[in-house]
């Protein structure tokens, strides 16, 4: 259910449904799901442009996100995704152009972003479900639309002399590819320097044997051909899957919540909204009640499972803030729950991470937990009693800027605890690829083998700032102040130096695609956005399709 009691602006809702979709066709057929793009340029999420040529908003994404997720849980004999279009001779043309035009800074920015961890989550599968996706590019595919494509595991071009691949944000726009296009050409397709120059400051851009000779699609097919080319290496790539091929689907419902003008309440989640503080405070449940212990009672459970439910719970609820809730810059993270019980769900979670289902729930939570990471707020972590800070929901205190921890001397039946287990050293990786105690760590031997050593015992703050897994240990009587001191420092800083230094801090390890892709983003691509070349009143996103020609200032910055 959901109780919207907000008089703002329309909330973005990020769950869906295929019924409710506008924008996608989902078909399955055996090892194959197709997703079709057949975008409803009259369905757009926000007044004020048309959705022509299969581009897309956000609307269009969530949708997409919703729909892998779907594949993900409900259908495990997929082992295939083919993405293409329903559209004759137009693939995809990308981000709609007057969307961006008429959109703000942040709303571009978070708009980059949610894309990002879409297309990023298609090669999470890819490397850690068995997974696969082949674009089927069947007509124009240009800038997101060919973004799209490069996220797939292989791109098929339909040869008929007109379809053509493109990212043409430089010229026409004088802006950059928003979802990862320039790292993926260079990082993933491994295109030519001075050929991926060429091919971004072209507005035409490439088709045909070029295309295939430069890297930037796998094969061409004429369009006689296409269809049963696509379905050959369709079914060629399924066969490299391990997805079971007579399991049962989990059907996800919709998620259950209630909002309220300052609040999100789900039945793992809670967040609290104090707009006088600008802070937000997200509560996260431990599991309740008898709880499966082998995979026939997870089977059994289905969406309803603990660590499945409250991944989609999470994962909703730092959408929405992170979109709905701009002025809120501060999260406080606090869990709530009986370590124990959560600790038994960590041990089933771990003995069984190879049954499919087990698979699909780490990897939401994997990226739900990267989705913290990369969100744009400041993370405190208030570890007090009732916490339950252990295994799974440790990464939420690991993911934090800082982590304080009450020590209580004179009551050790009330201390909080918190609990690592074997999972916290490298179960949910970041998008480094290294888990957060590596990356607190440095991975250092010295400090990560004295955690390992404590793997399982119940470490009261004294124990945990000795280890290096708090910031900070004040006890009852310093608590109050030190906490509320902490927090109102925080949230009087620019929110803009804080992203940038919060950005800086978190991502200290080893860079590779996925951190490449954000940190262009953030860097340049945010840069870029705010220039008058792209967004003045002359600006090339500004006069597009007016029929004025772009004004440049020529200084070079």
């Amino acid at each position: 259910m959901s109780h919207d009691t907000t008089a703002a602006a329309p909330r973005v809702d990020y769950q869906t449904h295929p019924s409710q979709y506008h924008h996608w066709k989902l078909s399955f057929e055996g090892p194959v799901a197709t997703l079709a793009a057949d975008f409803d340029e009259n369905a757009g999420l926000r007044p004020g442009y048309k959705l022509k040529l299969n581009s897309y908003d956000l609307g269009v994404d969530i949708e997409l996100n919703d729909a892998i997720n779907r594949i993900r849980f409900e259908h495990p004999e997929v082992r295939t995704v083919v993405v293409t279009s329903a559209r004759e001779k137009v693939f995809c043309s990308g981000a709609n152009i007057f969307m961006l035009g008429v959109s703000s800074h942040a709303w571009k920015v978070n708009f980059c972003k949610f894309t990002n961890e879409t297309r990023n989550g298609l090669e999470d599968s890819s490397a850690h479900s068995g997974l696969k996706f082949l674009a089927a590019v069947n007509g124009a595919c240009a800038g997101g639309g060919y973004e799209l494509a490069l996220a797939c595991d292989e791109i098929i071009l339909v040869d008929d002399r007109s379809s053509a691949v493109s990212l043409p944000e430089v010229p026409l726009l004088g802006v950059l590819p928003g979802t990862g296009g320039l790292t993926r050409v260079t990082d993933k397709r491994r295109v030519r320097h001075d050929l991926a120059d060429i091919f971004c400051t072209t507005t035409e851009g490439v088709r045909g044997q070029k295309a295939k000779d430069w890297r930037l699609v796998d094969d061409i097919a004429k369009p006689a051909q296409f269809a049963a080319k696509v379905q050959e290496r369709a079914l060629q790539l399924a066969a490299q899957s391990d997805r079971p091929a007579g399991a049962r689907g989990v059907t996800l419902p919709p998620v259950e919540r209630v909002i309220e003008a300052d609040a999100l309440r789900y039945p793992f989640v809670t967040v609290e909204i104090d707009r006088a503080k600008r802070t937000a405070t997200f509560t996260v449940k431990g599991p309740q009640g008898a709880q499966p212990g082998d995979v026939a009672g997870i089977e059994a459970a289905g969406s309803a499972w603990y660590p499945l439910q409250m991944a989609r719970e999470l994962e909703d609820a730092i959408l929405s803030m992170r979109t709905n809730e701009l002025d809120i810059g501060t999260w406080l993270i606090k869990t709530a729950g009986d370590s124990a019980a959560l600790l038994a769900t960590d041990a089933v979670l771990e003995a069984n991470a190879d049954h499919w289902l087990v698979r699909e729930t780490l990897g939401l939570l994997r990226r739900t937990f990267s989705r913290l990471d990369v969100s744009s707020r400041s993370l405190f972590a208030l570890i007090e009693p009732g916490s339950c800070f252990a295994g799974p929901l440790l990464e939420l205190a690991l993911a934090c800027d800082r982590s304080y921890h009450l020590a209580l001397p004179d009551d050790e039946a009330a201390a909080p605890r918190l609990t690592v287990t074997a999972s916290n050293f490298g179960r949910y990786p970041m998008v480094t690829g290294q888990s957060r105690l590596g990356r607190r760590f440095y991975d250092e031997a010295a400090p990560l083998a004295a955690v390992r050593a404590a793997i399982g015992q119940p470490l009261d703050a004294d124990a945990a700032y000795a280890l290096g897994l708090v910031t900070s240990n004040p006890d009852d009587i310093d608590w109050a102040d030190e906490t509320r001191i902490a927090i109102e420092e925080r949230v009087a800083m620019s929110p803009d130096a804080l992203t940038g230094m919060e950005a800086n801090l978190r991502f200290n390890g080893p860079e590779n695609m996925f951190t490449r892709v954000f940190g262009r983003l953030t860097a340049w691509q945010n840069w870029i956005f705010q220039r008058p070349n792209a967004v003045g009143e002359k600006g090339a996103l500004k006069v597009y399709g007016k029929g004025d020609k772009a004004a440049f200032d020529w200084n070079r910055v």
